[in-house]
């Protein structure tokens, strides 16, 4: 045994706020495909609120829904259950349009620097000459 390590008996952790709480339990993100732990879904969301999930993926470990009840006034605690992110086809359509326009607005490589297949073509050292 390492004299320097230092134990933990199991009788002084977790203490009883920790067994308490729920910031412990962990579980697999079906948005990120790792384990997480409550804690990280209480305040991932937009604005520190918890994830738009959170209802979805902790039900069958506790009353989640009881749980943030009676911590969250009733306007954040409706924004979680309505809150809902859009849909991936207009996301992927939203950065399509913001491409386009970024595109349009970008004149530091003008279109006779492209080669045939859009690429520049130009060194950096030519382009630093322009």
């Amino acid at each position: 045994m390492n004299p320097r390590k230092k134990t933990v008996s199991k009788k002084s952790w977790p203490d009883k706020q920790m067994a308490s709480s729920k910031d412990h339990l962990q579980r697999r993100c079906p948005r990120l495909g790792g384990t997480v732990e409550f804690s990280y879904c209480r305040c991932v969301g937009e604005n520190g609120i918890p994830c738009w999930k959170v209802f979805d993926c902790w039900w069958d470990i506790f009353d989640v829904v009881a749980y943030f009840k009676g911590r969250l006034d009733k306007d954040t605690f409706d924004k979680i259950v309505n809150n809902r992110p859009k849909p991936k086809i207009l996301s992927i359509l939203e950065l399509v349009e913001q491409t386009k326009a970024r595109m349009n607005t970008d004149s530091s490589t003008s279109t006779e620097d492209l080669g045939a297949n859009g690429f520049d073509t130009q060194t950096p050292k030519e382009r630093h000459n322009r």
